[in-house]
């Protein structure tokens, strides 16, 4: 018997598509960002055994659209965008892809912090408009800076390592992290307000929870220090929109940083757009032929896993708290 995984969004790398071919399954792409009424009647049409969300929603309507669903994997980590507690009352779980992206997203976050540090986007624009600013462009050096990381998750402590030539020092905030790796220029700090005010760098690496949406709001800006860079590769939730172009409008703070948004995309009147001081990318953290191969072929490994009667890694599992009760 044919079993079938329905993406929400276009095809995995070959590697992962031959996977899949190779273990009998049958992958079914759809239309990047497809509404959510369409997602819907194809789920109901082709009754798949397990959906691999890449882009935009999986709603409850969806998840009850397939009486055959078994399993929903993540094309990545970040899993608010599906409805866990709907796939958990069918005893459905969902897991993420961890780590498989981790790499390409610390990567990222460090590649936007010298971004922002040395101007490199607005100094490529005004070149190209035909503006030579030599004798007026003045960026800030990253070397002996400290850096913030809030969550330490794989891709934080990724880049804990990763800005350690420049001999960074590295505050830790993350109220769930039982132990702190042992390196000798990262310490754990407890207290979220003297994390931001100690900072020079903040990175967001924790995911979107019912309790930190507008984690960094006006108050948190108000901490941080005059010339410090704000990294988002996380969740666009997590930062009040209104509250950071206000710091930024205003040279709260030095700069910022922005792979994430809310909503996405943000709309092309958006008041971002006229901060020169904002170095955005459209959620591209991910997206390197590595991670991509990476991440689709586990999200289908983990498929095929369970249905071999192989059990998840429980860590994978976000839904398992509600799955137990």
């Amino acid at each position: 018997m044919t079993r079938t995984i329905l993406l929400t969004g276009p095809a995995l790398t070959p590697n992962a598509m031959n996977y899949a071919a190779t273990n009998g399954v049958r992958i079914i792409p759809t239309t990047p960002y497809a509404p959510a009424d369409e997602l819907v009647t194809i789920i109901r049409a082709e009754q798949p055994d397990a959906i691999i969300v890449r882009q935009g929603k999986l709603t409850r309507e969806m998840i009850e659209a397939s009486a055959k669903l078994t399993i929903i994997a993540k094309h990545g980590v970040g899993y608010d965008s599906i409805d866990i507690q709907a796939a958990a009352e069918r005893s459905i779980p969902v897991s993420i892809a961890l780590g498989a992206n981790a790499q390409s997203v610390a990567e990222h976050a460090f590649a936007l912090m010298f971004s922002v540090a040395r101007q490199i986007a607005l100094l490529d624009a005004r070149m190209r408009d035909g503006h030579w600013d030599k004798a007026t462009a003045n960026g800030v050096e990253l070397f002996g800076k400290t850096l913030g990381l809030i969550g330490l998750g794989s891709i934080g402590s990724i880049l804990m390592d990763l800005v350690a030539p420049l001999q960074m020092k590295v505050k830790v905030y993350d109220p769930y992290l039982t132990q702190l790796p042992d390196r000798a220029h990262v310490e754990r700090e407890n207290d979220f307000d003297k994390l931001l005010a100690d900072s020079d760098i903040i990175s967001l690496h924790c995911p979107l929870t019912e309790t930190n949406r507008h984690l960094i709001g006006s108050a948190q800006l108000a901490r941080m220090r005059p010339r410090s860079i704000l990294i988002n590769t996380a969740r666009g939730e997590l930062i009040d929109s209104e509250a950071l172009v206000s710091a930024l409008s205003q040279g709260q703070i030095g700069g910022a940083g922005l792979d994430t948004f809310s909503p996405e995309p943000p709309p092309a009147d958006s008041s971002l757009w006229g901060l020169p001081n904002l170095v955005a990318t459209p959620h591209v953290g991910a997206n390197t032929s590595e991670a991509r191969d990476r991440v689709g072929l586990l999200a289908v490994q983990q498929i095929l896993g369970l249905w071999n009667g192989a059990p998840l890694e429980p860590r994978c599992i976000v839904n398992r708290h509600l799955l137990n009760s």
